[in-house]
């Protein structure tokens, strides 16, 4: 699933901006106008990071950012605040809050985009959709394209995010229970022999291009991808 980020921006040309790079990039952009709109919208769903403008009309992004570190359920997460405010004690106030960035206006969008991928990698590198590429396997996980020598490989949502996930740990060995929390997470009706009936099915899609070997099975250990 994309990562949800929040912008909290009350210039809807700049929340339009930010929410289009945003899309383009592979994250979900949810939007907010003022801070009040943006507390009911973490009320009822959690986001991956919120982008918060500082001056914003009637609750600011200071006082908006304090509430959520205050809260238990909200502090940890990621907030990056955009500012006309370039001092440096401005700054300072806004890190002191617990933003973990700070940009000033105007910003590059690209930038931001920059900005949010590495706050994410530090926070939460799994909300990370980036290409990946392993000698001939090429796999991009915003367009969900799989290809083997430059040929498209068909392969199941499921067994997608199995590979995904081998790809981006190469050669390190887990174990079925490792692989259900990371790809699976908390769906506790599903048990670790689920793993072993994807892997076959993962193994099945990259058999006609000669890669299904690259999924190796470690006895009484689990699995790992084998780089090599």
């Amino acid at each position: 699933m994309p990562a949800n980020i929040l912008i909290v921006e009350d210039e809807e040309s700049i929340l339009e901006l930010i929410a289009i790079n945003l899309k383009q990039s592979g994250f979900n952009p949810m939007r907010a106008i003022n801070a009040e709109f943006a507390e009911k919208i973490v009320g009822e769903a959690i986001p991956d990071l919120i982008v918060l403008d500082w001056m914003l009309p009637g609750m600011d992004g200071i006082e908006f950012a304090k509430r959520l570190k205050m809260n238990s359920s909200t502090k940890k997460i990621p907030i990056i605040m955009l500012t006309a405010k370039s001092e440096e004690d401005n700054k300072l106030q806004g890190l002191n809050v617990g933003a973990d960035d700070y940009m000033t206006k105007p910003f590059s969008p690209k930038e931001l985009i920059a900005r949010i991928k590495a706050v994410l990698r530090r926070k939460a590198p799994e909300q990370v959709k980036e290409p990946i590429m392993h000698k001939n396997l090429f796999l991009d996980p915003n367009k969900l394209i799989l290809k083997s020598h430059e040929k498209k490989i068909n392969i199941g949502p499921t067994e997608f995010k199995l590979l995904y996930f081998f790809m981006r740990n190469p050669d390190i060995i887990f174990s079925r229970n490792q692989i259900l929390d990371k790809v699976w997470g908390n769906q506790s009706v599903i048990d670790d022999r689920t793993v072993d009936v994807h892997i076959k099915r993962l193994r099945d899609c990259l058999k006609n291009s000669g890669d299904d070997q690259k999924i190796q099975t470690v006895r009484g250990l689990g699995y790992r991808f084998n780089e090599d």
